[in-house]
């Protein structure tokens, strides 16, 4: 007989309750990661982060920038929306899941 693991809490949003499952979950949201890359040097407002991800409509990018907020990746700042140092860790430790996303994307043409 195996021993039992301790379940990790449930995660909002994640389907399986494994906290690694809902960040790629939601990080393969379409415009999640782009809308950190933009983020990764200066604070944009809506607006900026709309004219940067043209193709994506305000409902979509205003659902990804609250799941983002929720998630601590992102915070309001004087200038709009801004990294926090999670969200920039996990950038800079993401950033070749970032370029493969990027191209399966336009490949994808989704």
């Amino acid at each position: 007989m195996r021993p039992e693991r301790a379940k990790s809490p449930a995660v909002r949003g994640s389907r399986s309750g494994r906290p690694i499952m809902a960040l790629l979950d939601l990080l393969g949201r379409r415009w999640s990661l782009r809308i950190l890359w933009e983020l990764r040097e200066v604070a944009l407002t809506s607006r900026a982060l709309r004219a940067a991800c043209d193709e994506a409509s305000p409902t979509v990018l205003q659902t990804r920038l609250t799941e983002l907020r929720s998630a601590g990746f992102i915070a309001l700042a004087d200038n709009g929306y801004a990294l926090t140092p999670l969200g920039r860790e996990l950038l800079e430790n993401f950033l070749p899941l970032h370029r493969f996303a990027e191209r399966w994307s336009r490949r994808a043409g989704t």
